[in-house]
């Protein structure tokens, strides 16, 4: 029969391809998990140590805040990882505000994961989990790459998490670890698309009575969302970035404690409850205009720039655009 070149070519796809996921086994992975006893035990040390000092912020607001900010330190990540570079202050501020230069569909991506790592999104059912529509038609879509949709994509979740169960029986790491393998073979992302996957690990390896919304690796996950390997080498290269992700988000987590105790010492004076939430914000935020935590707060700018005044006075912020107007404030933490 003769090609028709004028017909759609979404009728031919997908072509037959090979069973990819044979590429990757269960039992290698429990070999490995056996081999990498000793990177696992660190490794989930570093996140019990993390989960424990999490617990110990009472205030729901503040825990918030700092769930926020290593989302937006996470997500920035690993972007930069897929060739994407999106500072994390871009990401921070709105869609419109971000800086002229930067990538408004690495931002929509950004945006979507940092949703996703603040807790949106059931992770047993992942058209949900990535936001796709049911469409009736299978095959591939989507403009920056293809996507399965419809039916194969279906078909290809519920391979994903057939595959998936089979290491039930390992630690959370490791589940998180070959589960991000199983995804790219699985094919659930667009082809050079590391942030779903990376985001669903993120959140897999966090267990139901754990404080953390997910767990950061931060510029230590770039060495292996990029990165293959076998079984063995993968998974302690993966300890090894939950152990020093972990460990540096602990560290930035108690700064950030301390600098709210001064803070709020510093605005003792201010009797309303505005000046909380200002200080709840820059911890939320590595960098905040004062038109931002306005917005943000739910007072007026110039409320705002006099706690700023306060805080400048009392070394607990920093103007980093040194720009006579929308100065762009930091916590120094």
């Amino acid at each position: 029969m003769d090609w028709d070149e004028t017909e759609d070519d979404l009728t031919h796809m997908p072509l037959p391809r090979a069973d990819r996921r044979r590429l990757i086994r269960p039992e290698d992975w429990r070999k490995a998990e056996s081999l990498c006893a000793g990177p696992l035990a660190r490794a989930a040390q570093a996140m019990g140590q993390l989960d424990g000092v999490m617990q110990m912020i009472e205030r729901p607001e503040l825990r918030a805040a700092i769930t926020r900010r290593l989302a937006l330190i996470e997500v920035s990540a690993m972007l930069w990882a897929q060739g994407c570079p999106i500072a994390v202050d871009d990401l921070g501020r709105d869609q419109m505000a971000a800086g002229a230069g930067v990538d408004l569909d690495g931002l929509q991506l950004g945006r979507w994961a940092l949703r996703r790592l603040d807790g949106q999104g059931k992770l047993d059912d992942l058209r949900v989990f990535l936001g796709l529509h049911a469409v009736e038609r299978s095959g591939f879509a989507g403009i920056d790459g293809p996507r399965l949709i419809g039916a194969d994509f279906d078909a290809a979740a519920a391979d994903f998490a057939r595959s998936w169960a089979a290491v039930s029986d390992t630690h959370p790491i490791t589940r998180a670890a070959f589960g991000r393998a199983l995804w790219r073979l699985c094919d659930l992302s667009p082809e050079g698309d590391l942030v779903e996957s990376a985001t669903w690990a993120a959140r897999r390896m966090v267990g139901p009575a754990s404080a953390l919304v997910f767990v950061p690796l931060g510029s230590a996950g770039r060495r292996i969302w990029v990165a293959g390997g076998d079984p063995a080498e993968n998974l302690s290269r993966w300890c090894e970035a939950v152990a020093t992700g972990s460990t540096e988000a602990r560290h930035l987590i108690l700064r950030l404690v301390d600098w709210q105790d001064r803070a709020r010492r510093a605005l003792a004076r201010v009797k309303s409850q505005n000046a909380a939430r200002v200080i709840t914000a820059l911890a939320a935020a590595p960098q905040a205009l004062a038109t931002d935590l306005s917005g943000r707060v739910g007072c007026s700018r110039d409320t705002v720039e006099r706690m700023l005044t306060r805080l400048l006075s009392a070394g607990l912020v920093r103007d980093v655009s040194g720009a006579r107007r929308y100065r762009l404030w930091t916590a120094v933490i």
